[in-house]
């Protein structure tokens, strides 16, 4: 009875084992894109919200990697097309990116640990709703402390300032960062639109802002942290992500 006992227990720790292991394949293959939910500038009818390839290239690229994407927004539900940035038509031709962002998950009700990346979009909505999200604030604390890859472009680094560590800490406090620039939003005619300048703001919790040219293509890795100036730096941002993923699913 003792060896059969010892038996049944050894293959029960090898079962769990594997299902262990393949539970934690499965996270390495997810990443999260998160959306804008604000559709129109606060006290005015002016319409904003995500810019649309910052979305729709993000998600071709790891897509086309082979990671299951999931989408998600500090409400739920639908998040919009900032107008300026094109039709709806740019994300429609991708079905399963549009179909996602007219249904994005809750942030609230997903958890950090079933994501192996995240990716921050930009849009002018994101500076009026992603920097008090408690909830995106404590998923990007997480991907820092877990050390997974975080990325974000133009102003979807709006939603790295509520992050701290324990101490009060801002997680981007001397790290290399980078986001739309002054010099961007004023050439855009945004500067006194928006509620604040994203450039000023990562400056003031102490990322070390670094930048190229108005409108050029833009990427700063550093560590587990990617961030790309414009739209013009999706792409790049989304690649290097899937670089960080790759090297850290063949150890």
């Amino acid at each position: 009875m003792g060896t059969r006992r010892r038996f049944v227990a050894t293959v029960c720790g090898a079962a769990l084992v594997a299902f262990a292991a393949t539970v934690r394949a499965q996270q390495r293959q997810r990443v999260l894109i998160v959306l804008t939910n604000t559709a129109v500038v606060p006290g005015s009818s002016r319409r904003t919200g995500v810019w649309a390839s910052e979305y729709t290239e993000p998600f071709e690229v790891f897509s086309r990697a082979g990671y299951e994407v999931h989408v998600a927004s500090p409400a739920g539900g639908p998040s919009p097309v900032d107008p300026r940035s094109g039709s709806e038509d740019q994300v429609r031709r991708l079905p399963e990116a549009w179909q996602a962002m007219q249904q994005t998950r809750r942030l609230a009700d997903l958890r950090a640990e079933d994501y192996a990346a995240v990716f921050l979009a930009g849009g002018h909505g994101t500076m009026w709703d992603f920097p008090d999200s408690a909830e995106l604030a404590s998923l990007v604390a997480a991907m820092f402390e877990r050390d997974r890859p975080l990325g974000a472009v133009c102003h979807g680094p709006a939603g790295l300032l509520g992050a701290r560590k324990a101490d009060g800490t801002p997680w981007i406090a001397g790290r290399r960062v980078n986001g739309f620039t002054n010099a961007e939003e004023a050439a855009a005619g945004m500067t006194r639109v928006v509620p604040f300048l994203l450039e000023d703001r990562l400056r003031a919790a102490g990322g070390r802002f670094e930048s190229g040219g108005v409108f050029a293509r833009h990427v700063v890795v550093d560590g587990n942290l990617v961030t790309g100036q414009n739209p013009a730096s999706s792409i790049a941002v989304a690649e290097a992500m899937v670089e960080q993923l790759q090297r850290r699913d063949s150890r």
